[in-house]
């Protein structure tokens, strides 16, 4: 499709950045976002657009809501929005800081970094605890179908919107857990990522199950993990038609429903949480017609 941002639907890069922006009171923003629309292609650049942004510009996206937050025994999910988003993709991590630096100048007076978190690949795609990201991932159409916005009209359909959590791990309580424990959590064994039958109903491949909700709850995951002075933890990033499937497994992850707690929150948890529209594309730019540019 190519009126979608294709660095959705890529594979996950070698280098990325997560560059969370907050917009300048009486600002132009419309200047600045049609700037950034130009140097947009959707594939080095995924452009997110937060609520906040888009009411600003007079305008709503049908189904963009806030972030659900969560202070429940044994896990917090914080929410904590931002105008603007960009994730940034690439083979080598020096084009992230020149393009890093491009888009804040493209964004001067209008809107300010205000987070930027640096991931990367490890390995074959795996977190850092050493279990692998995203092997129920949906593939080919039904990616798309999970993913990707359809049958709402110009300006909306090809658009995806994404839910992104910084996860922060402990790994020494991670590492002090027996390998059984570890494997346990996950639902999966480690050493070959075979689903475990006789996990509890806390793994989190049980609480996640994508085809066990009503209905099914498919994400298109993009997570990457990441680190900086000491810490470590994994990005989240789940894209979809909608927030529905992500926030249906939120809310079984947290033991909103029956109150078992998802076992990753024995080694780690998440530090922000936010919603963004990530608009389609239209002659390999952003359009951004549905909030009136």
């Amino acid at each position: 499709m190519d009126n979608v941002q294709a660095g959705i639907l890529a594979p996950i890069p070698k280098f990325a950045s997560y560059l969370f922006f907050h917009a300048l009171p009486n600002a132009d923003l419309s200047a600045a976002l049609l700037r950034l629309s130009q140097l947009a292609d959707g594939t080095r650049m995924v452009i997110g657009l937060g609520q906040s942004l888009i009411l600003a510009l007079g305008h709503s996206i049908d189904g963009l809501h806030d972030f659900p937050s969560y202070a429940l025994p044994g896990c917090d999910i914080p929410a904590t929005p931002s105008a603007l988003c960009c994730w940034l993709r690439e083979d080598e991590r020096g084009e992230l800081i020149h393009l890093t630096r491009h888009i804040e100048q493209v964004l001067a007076g209008a809107f300010v970094l205000e987070q930027q978190v640096e991931a990367f690949k490890y390995k074959t795609g795996l977190d850092l605890t050493g279990y692998e990201d995203g092997t129920e991932n949906p593939v080919g159409m039904a990616a798309l179908t999970a993913a990707i916005v359809k049958d709402q009209g110009e300006g909306l359909d090809g658009g995806s919107f994404v839910a992104l959590q910084q996860w922060l791990h402990d790994m020494p309580a991670f590492e002090a857990m027996s390998d059984q424990a570890q494997d346990h959590a996950i639902g999966r064994r480690k050493s070959d990522n075979e689903e475990l039958e006789d996990a509890p109903e806390s793994a989190h491949v049980k609480r996640t199950a994508q085809e066990s909700f009503e209905p099914e709850a498919f994400v298109l995951r993009r997570s990457m993990p990441w680190a900086n002075a000491g810490q470590a933890g994994f990005m989240f990033s789940a894209f979809g038609c909608s927030v529905a499937a992500f926030e249906a497994q939120l809310k079984r992850m947290v033991g909103a429903e029956d109150g078992i707690v998802d076992g990753l929150f024995q080694f780690t948890r998440p530090l922000t949480g936010s919603y963004f529209w990530c608009p389609p594309l239209k002659d390999g730019k952003l359009d951004l017609r549905a909030v009136g540019l």
